[in-house]
């Protein structure tokens, strides 16, 4: 059986959204070499407000735990130094290895995770970048990285035929993903890489205002078929379908995590007119706005009869 953890803690005003699913029910610490490898648990923080949330760890944990930082950036303690790991980063942290990291809510994160454990996990991570000296490694931003994160947790929550087999293969799709943006990274594709994270940075921050994809290109000193192109081919999408999938991400936060009426969030995300923003998002969501956030406030009321 899978565990299901789905709610939105408050506290002064402040709000925590947690998702997680878990192998056999269970989030207990252990170490298991009766399979090449084994995924336990995975799930997504996202936080609002002016909180932090630290996690430490003196004495480490028993199996071995990746993070991975979708947006925003956390500020992590590994051996002694103090490092800010922005978005697109990979943090892998092996047994034994003390963990300090910290949220801080004005940064707005929203941090994946998963624990895995196994009698071939470190031939695994290193045959996909994480070498025995490496804890960290840039990945980029790709939005199929939390869809795969999401697909993991969502077999962890509900038993299915095969469950443990799908899960690996999802986990291992993310990590084919990381060794793939690491080799072009080092290859001839810099520019390219340098280019599109410049865009994801300037449409993350404009999401509010009217962005158009020639423009921008022209700003850069680029033709728009080449970044167009470019960004696909790094992102997996185009630039149009990005700036609407972060705008829905968006919508979705603050749906979460304010009282903001539908008007109001479509405004914040960049639609003047609120029916066409619904449109977009049940068509990216399968759910209207009102339902999506009622659907939280259902949620949020079973957990707490719990």
């Amino acid at each position: 059986m899978g565990a299901v953890l789905a709610l939105q803690l408050r506290c002064g005003g402040v709000f925590m959204y947690a998702n997680a699913g878990y192998l056999n029910n269970t989030d207990v610490d252990y170490e298991d070499l009766g399979a090449p490898l084994i995924v336990k648990s995975c799930g997504v923080y996202r936080l609002a407000g002016r909180a932090v949330f630290n996690t430490c760890r003196p004495h480490g944990r028993k199996d071995y735990q990746l993070i991975y930082v979708a947006s925003g950036r956390i500020v992590v303690n590994y051996d002694g130094v103090t490092e800010v790991v922005s978005a697109g980063h990979m943090l892998l942290y092996r047994p034994g290895i003390a963990q300090d990291y910290t949220y801080h809510a004005e940064d707005r994160p929203e941090v994946y995770w998963i624990h895995f454990t196994g009698s071939d996990v470190e031939a695994v991570m290193e045959k996909n970048g994480f070498g025995a000296e490496t804890h960290m490694v840039h990945a980029g931003s790709s939005p199929e990285y939390q869809q795969l994160f999401l697909r993991i947790i969502r077999e962890l929550q509900v038993p299915g035929i095969r469950r443990e087999e799908l899960v690996l293969l999802l986990f291992e799709q993310i990590l084919l993903l990381m060794y793939r943006s690491l080799q072009e990274e080092s290859g001839s594709n810099h520019r390219i890489r340098e280019e599109v994270e410049h865009a994801v940075h300037f449409f993350n921050e404009n999401l509010r205002s009217p962005i158009s994809i020639q423009e921008y290109a022209a700003s850069r000193h680029m033709s728009t078929c080449w970044f167009i192109r470019s960004f696909r081919q790094y992102i997996g999408m185009s630039p149009m379908q990005y700036i609407t999938s972060m705008r829905i991400a968006k919508a979705r936060w603050l749906l979460e995590n304010t009282s903001c009426n539908i008007n109001e969030v479509s405004d914040l995300v960049g639609y003047e007119n609120p029916l066409y923003f619904s449109r977009i998002f049940k068509k990216q969501t399968g759910v209207s706005p009102a339902n999506y956030r009622k659907g939280l406030v259902q949620q949020e009321a079973e957990h707490d009869r719990q």
